[in-house]
């Protein structure tokens, strides 16, 4: 049956704990997957233009989230998962200055829309970029960047996209992607499992609302989950908090992070209230997998 998500009272959970000490949480493997959580916000991030509610007016640092994305590294690769409205400002806060690949979730605004920003990017490998989608995801970015994918614009300074369509697992370096097929609202987008020698490592989920059995199988017992959980209240497209936190039981995932959340949804008041089921994702956390 696909999973929609019911809504359970997450204090009925036992979970594991994980090891958490100021911005980061390291696992004690050395030689895993470094994510580092770029943005945990929603479409219109928070705070939200013009809102005073508490959330948007939080003096806590962890409230400001800008449109969510990943930047993960192992010894031998750096990628992005998606370029949002953010992306400059997150990899400047980051300090990132190389990368290996782009991959993309689904071609919705809050996912795309920093994409010229990787022409700095491009003048860093003196060339083109690998540039990862769904082949109806490539298809927006063709329409709507279509300078950078028409061969007009071919110089120093351009976007320089190498268009890999995703229709099935890939390697970037020695990580294995795994594509996950997942509902959200009419759309069907992509979510990834990474895996390292053949073992699963995490798997990231920003934006669904229903999981087949089919990717649920694919990411049974993974040790780290990523998951979409917007706020408290059912949402058409976006599992809320309690909806990520049963899926994330149903499929026996260890450590879970919840991100691409709104504004209903403070940091501290959300932590207190799953109690150590879940965490909640904030932007330039740092895991290691």
């Amino acid at each position: 049956m696909i999973f929609k998500g019911e809504v359970l009272a997450v204090s009925t959970f036992q979970w594991f704990e994980p090891l958490y000490t100021g911005g980061e949480f390291m696992s004690e493997r050395e030689d895993g997957i470094e994510i580092t959580f770029l943005g945990t916000g929603t479409s219109q991030g928070v705070p939200m233009i013009g809102c005073d509610c508490a959330v948007c007016q939080s003096g806590d640092p962890r409230d400001k989230r800008t449109r969510a994305s990943i930047h993960v590294k192992t010894t031998e690769a750096a990628w992005v998962v998606d370029t949002g409205p953010d992306f400059r400002s997150q990899v400047l806060r980051e300090g990132i200055r190389w990368l290996d690949a782009v991959v993309y979730t689904h071609s919705h605004t809050d996912h795309i829309m920093g994409f010229d920003d990787l022409r700095r990017f491009c003048d860093a490998r003196n060339g083109t970029l690998p540039i990862f989608a769904s082949p109806e995801t490539m298809a927006d970015l063709r329409r709507v960047f279509s300078f950078a994918f028409n061969g007009t614009a071919i110089f120093p300074g351009y976007v320089q996209p190498d268009a890999q369509e995703v229709t099935g697992p890939f390697f970037i370096g020695e990580t294995e992607l795994r594509p996950l097929r997942v509902k959200h609202g009419r759309a069907h987008v992509f979510g990834y499992l990474f895996l390292r020698e053949g073992k699963k490592r995490a798997a990231y989920l920003s934006d669904c609302k229903e999981v087949s059995p089919e990717a649920a199988m694919e990411i049974c017992g993974v040790p780290t989950l990523i998951i979409d959980g917007l706020r408290e209240r059912p949402h058409p497209t976006h599992m809320s908090v309690g909806e990520a936190v049963a899926f994330a039981r149903e499929i026996g995932a260890g450590e879970t992070w919840i991100t691409h959340l709104c504004h209903d949804l403070g940091h501290a008041a959300t932590e207190e209230k799953l109690q150590g089921v879940a965490r909640v994702g904030f932007d330039g956390l740092k895991i290691v997998v």
